[in-house]
């Protein structure tokens, strides 16, 4: 009933109009790629910094009623991850497929994909939603909450739960338009619903007294905005909308969302589970240990999104180029990328090392446990950063052009292969500090893992 309200009570599907589509095709595969990554990306990067603010926008405002609450709205940080994860799952998935089939001029494969993925997501939404209502006191415990922290998760987890359809396909959507060429739809979409959700935090959780509820319920109604927007996006410059006639659930088309998508799915679910491994082992040095890990955890996602954003103005440049068999642009592109976001990890590595008790001050100014154990956490988070311009390019060239196996190795080595078993380890034998490295440790390995996978695929396409 949502997308039949959204168009008037009819959705309409209309091929992407022809000249629109040549002169797309024309510029992903003639332009220089310096300038089309730079364009794609500016978009992108800022897609990614406004859906990380909106997480940081709850915890900053949440932050005056207290450490445990900051703990319960972190706590629910895992949850949120998985959202992104069955997002990203279908959007990469659909994303990478239509991108080649545009570069392969197949218009109509292209297009049954966007509606076999658009409601499928829709699908597995709604019963995930479901699922989480059902079990909501104990999916707050697995996620980690204390009892101190219980109430508090319970308050905000909830209306996360209502909202997962929409979330989800929101960022089904968002990667979709991305992948056609369209970042500027996408932002549109995501800057309007950061926009409202930090004008409805202070009003939902002050104004209102509903306190980490209403934070939660800000972000559900900010989000539901976002589809709404993506939704009429699709219908805007040669894109391909979304059609109920074209859902067309074959197994090739499943298998080529699986093939795309599980590099997306393994990365952000591993992120979810690395983070409950986090908030129950911070748990058993007090709620500001976990209200510290849970704030440094966000700000790395800030930190991190402009590398992501910058990934993601590649990626339809490497799909369309190497649909076309343009693999010298690929080459030079992926090149390109690693260059710009080494260099500008470096300059936030130095940022953040010099100003990390002022960065951590912003969340709980009040607490100077909070603050001591989030500055130290924060500067060795940063410590092997830089790498990680290198690992996220070669994963998302990696799934853009199919090599699935080297993509999710990766997705699985930096959250799981590596990352689990350190903290482990780490955790019983330094405590506190063992927790606090274990991620530099992981990217460090994950690193030395990319290097044979590049040299192998970077054969391939030579010869």
């Amino acid at each position: 009933m949502i997308f039949l309200a959204a168009f008037g009570g009819k959705i309409v599907f209309i091929m992407p109009n022809a000249n629109d589509f040549d002169a797309k095709y024309e510029k992903m595969t003639s332009a220089p790629v310096e300038r089309l990554v730079l364009g794609l990306a500016a978009p992108t990067i800022t897609i990614m910094l406004i859906s990380a603010l909106y997480n940081m926008a709850d915890t900053y405002f949440v932050g005056s009623l207290g450490t445990s609450a900051v703990a319960g709205v972190g706590v629910a940080f895992p949850l949120m991850n998985v959202i992104q994860a069955v997002g990203f799952f279908f959007g990469q998935g659909v994303g990478n497929y239509v991108s080649r089939q545009l570069g392969a001029m197949k218009l109509d494969d292209a297009s049954k994909m966007v509606a076999t993925g658009f409601f499928t997501t829709i699908a597995i939404g709604v019963a995930l939603a479901a699922a989480g209502l059902v079990f909501l006191d104990g999916l707050a415990v697995v996620l980690g909450a204390t009892p101190t922290v219980l109430p508090y998760a319970k308050d905000y987890i909830f209306y996360i739960l209502l909202g997962i359809p929409w979330m989800t396909a929101s960022i089904m959507l968002n990667t979709l338009l991305r992948f056609q060429g369209s970042a500027s739809y996408a932002m549109v979409g995501m800057v309007s619903g950061a926009v409202i959700n930090v004008v409805l935090d202070p009003i939902l959780i002050y104004a209102c007294k509903m306190g980490v509820a209403g934070a939660a319920l800000a972000t559900m109604i900010s989000q539901f905005i976002s589809f709404c927007l993506l939704l009429i996006g699709c219908a805007k410059s040669g894109n391909i909308q979304v059609s109920p006639r074209n859902f067309t659930p074959r197994p090739a088309f499943f298998k080529d969302i699986v093939r795309g998508g599980v590099p997306s799915l393994l990365r952000q679910a591993l992120a979810s589970v690395a983070t409950i491994f986090i908030n129950r082992l911070s748990g058993n040095y007090g709620d500001a240990a976990i209200a510290a890990m849970s704030i440094v955890m966000r700000i790395m996602i800030i930190a991190n999104s402009a590398l992501i954003g910058l990934g993601q103005g590649f990626q339809p440049v490497c799909g369309f180029n190497y649909g076309a068999g343009r693999y010298d642009r690929v080459k030079k592109a992926f090149r390109f990328c690693v260059k710009l976001s080494v260099w500008g990890l470096l300059a936030i590595t130095a940022a953040a090392w010099l100003f990390a008790p002022d960065i951590m001050a912003l969340f709980r100014g009040d607490d100077p446990e909070v603050i001591r154990i989030g500055a130290l956490a924060l500067r060795l988070q940063f410590l092997a950063s830089p790498l990680m311009g290198w690992v996220i390019m070669n994963n998302m060239m990696f799934q853009t052009i199919g090599e699935s196996l080297p993509a999710s190795t990766l997705a699985l080595a930096r959250q799981g292969l590596f990352l689990l078993p350190i903290l482990y380890a780490l955790s019983r034998s330094l405590g506190l500090f063992g927790i606090q490295i274990s991620q530099p440790l992981a990217d460090a390995a994950t690193f030395a893992l990319s290097i044979p996978f590049n040299i192998r695929v970077m054969r391939g396409m030579k010869q």
